[in-house]
């Protein structure tokens, strides 16, 4: 009934019920094709970098990037991309490699331009980030320290360009959980009624 305090009978309705404590799940979600050269979809582990505005490393995994004035890229919400890549201005044709290598067309010129190494980011526990919205998640003691990595390296997932994340929520999954709880809250509500039953013979023949 509360943290220092407990039920001993087993037959006690009426207390509900609390949340224990929740969990992120990571799990791969599907990638969306948007044809936008500029969204990017990490396939596999690992989290972008964006520099907060509060100085904080801010970790997500929405790739939807653009660019800002100065023609650095950025997140959807104007946060600068760690570390910093300028975008030159000219530029036609912007390519990303999988392993994160960006590189551009500029106008007049014949070769590729290679502007900058996209690093992703990874956690000991990423269960342990703290979330503050905007997908954006931060670091913290139970997370542990980032460990920082180019994209298909030392276990970190690829990049496809043009694609974005969807959400990892298994819709046939989740519906099959509900009927499962529904199903287990029926036994549970069958069971109490039979022990009412119970007890009320009990109080009429005793």
């Amino acid at each position: 009934t509360a943290d220092d305090t407990s039920l001993t009978s087993p037959l006690a309705v009426g207390t509900g019920v609390k949340v224990v404590s929740t969990q992120k799940l990571f799990t791969q979600g599907g990638l969306v094709a948007t044809d936008n050269s500029l969204d990017l979809a990490i396939d596999g582990e690992g989290f972008f970098q964006a520099l907060l505005p509060d100085g904080r490393v801010g970790y997500t995994r929405d790739g939807a990037f653009s660019r800002n004035a100065e023609g650095l890229l950025t997140t959807a919400s104007g946060y600068v991309v760690q570390p910093e890549i300028q975008i030159p201005e000219g530029t036609n044709e912007i390519n990303v490699s999988s392993d994160g290598i960006i590189s551009v067309m500029l106008a007049g010129q014949a070769d590729p331009q290679e502007v900058g190494q996209i690093a992703l980011a990874n956690f000991v526990n990423p269960q342990g980030l703290q979330a503050i919205g905007e997908s954006f998640l931060i670091e913290t003691v139970a997370s542990g320290a980032p460990i920082e990595g180019n994209p298909r390296s030392a276990g970190f997932g690829k990049l496809s360009q043009g694609f974005l994340e969807g959400s990892n929520v298994n819709v046939v999954q989740q519906l099959v959980n509900m009927i499962e709880t529904q199903r287990a809250y029926e036994v549970s509500s069958k069971s109490i009624s039979a022990v009412d039953e119970m007890m009320r013979f009990l109080s009429n023949n005793l």
